[in-house]
């Protein structure tokens, strides 16, 4: 399966740093929107996000002080640790370093089941480091 046959194919990941003063960076990798059609509002999209975050598999926590959802999202089955954020009427997946494709693919599929009658766009986006 090449990248574009798979949505969910990680083509760059993050690069992890630790500034002198504290804190952790990362710099350049991939994101990817998922946009439910017809566009939902966020507080929809949060209700649905939880719903299958509080569901059997997932550790996660929103430990972020931000003015939108930013949960770090563990999956017991595959090991991958990801970010998910709502915001702007999509649910956006961050790779971290360690990310696999399997992890992402699956809270995709539990999120189109839980939200049952909404299609969804997904779109990805890779930035390139530095």
């Amino acid at each position: 399966m090449t990248v574009d046959d798979d949505p969910f194919a990680i083509p760059s990941r993050p690069e992890r740093r630790y500034p002198r003063g504290g804190g952790v960076e990362y710099e350049g990798g991939t994101t990817f929107s998922l946009a439910p059609v017809p566009e939902r509002e966020d507080a929809w999209l949060r209700r649905v996000v939880e719903g299958v975050l509080d569901g059997e598999g997932y550790t996660y926590g929103d430990w972020f002080d931000l003015p939108m959802p930013l949960y770090l999202v563990h999956d017991e089955a595959t090991g991958d640790v990801f970010r998910v954020s709502v915001r702007n009427s999509r649910v956006r997946l961050h790779v971290l370093p360690a990310t696999e494709s399997g992890g992402l693919r699956q809270f995709f599929d539990r999120l189109r089941d839980s939200a049952d009658g909404v299609d969804w766009d997904v779109s990805r986006r890779v930035e390139s480091e530095g």
